[in-house]
């Protein structure tokens, strides 16, 4: 059986909630909380494909990008992820949908690392994703280096598919393309 090449696209929930989180779509006036949480910190951001950001500016500039994605209802599409206790920023979960198949992408901020925030919010969304009529792959990747990610991917049910080499620049390490771990869960 061939999976689709393309399918309609879905309507994301405004908000949802985990067991110790609340996410809702990000927004610009999240800025200054988003950046001091974990969009400053070059550790953080060391396995991404974004840098750290020196100024809350930076980062309003890419929650103006999300923002119109939400608006839009296409491209990728960013949630804040909130602890349901106080209110605090922990990180983002954001996803792409692309036919038949949902890739994901997702930050921690440094000092909620360890606590399986990421894995919740991932096994939330990837349950409610493949539970959409068309939707047949979600999938992620992450730096070979980078073994808590492949970890919180793993904890959501994804199984390593293999290793894409000279996949994605990390500009915290360097301008050369490095290796990455792809994960999926199919149905």
């Amino acid at each position: 059986m061939s999976t689709p090449a393309s399918s309609a696209p879905f309507i994301l929930p405004n908000e949802f909630t985990t067991a110790r989180l609340v996410a809702r779509p990000a927004r610009v006036a999240d800025a200054a909380e988003i950046f001091a949480a974990y969009a400053a910190d070059p550790e953080v951001t060391r396995y991404l494909s974004w840098g750290h950001h020196a100024t809350p500016a930076t980062v309003e500039q890419f929650l103006g990008i999300l923002e119109n994605a939400w608006a839009t209802g296409s491209g990728h599409r960013g949630y804040v992820l909130r602890l349901r206790t106080t209110g605090e920023v922990v990180g983002s979960i954001g996803l792409e949908q692309k036919g038949a198949a949902v890739m994901f992408g997702y930050v921690l901020g440094k000092k909620y690392w360890g606590k399986g925030y990421m894995a919740e919010a991932l096994v939330h969304l990837v349950d409610w994703v493949l539970a959409q009529p068309g939707v047949y792959r979600a999938w992620a990747f992450c730096d070979v280096d980078n073994p808590g990610s492949a970890r919180v991917m793993e904890k959501a049910g994804m199984n390593l598919e293999g290793r894409l080499r000279r996949w994605h620049v990390c500009p915290e390490i360097g301008g050369e393309p490095r290796d990455c771990l792809v994960y999926a869960r199919v149905r």
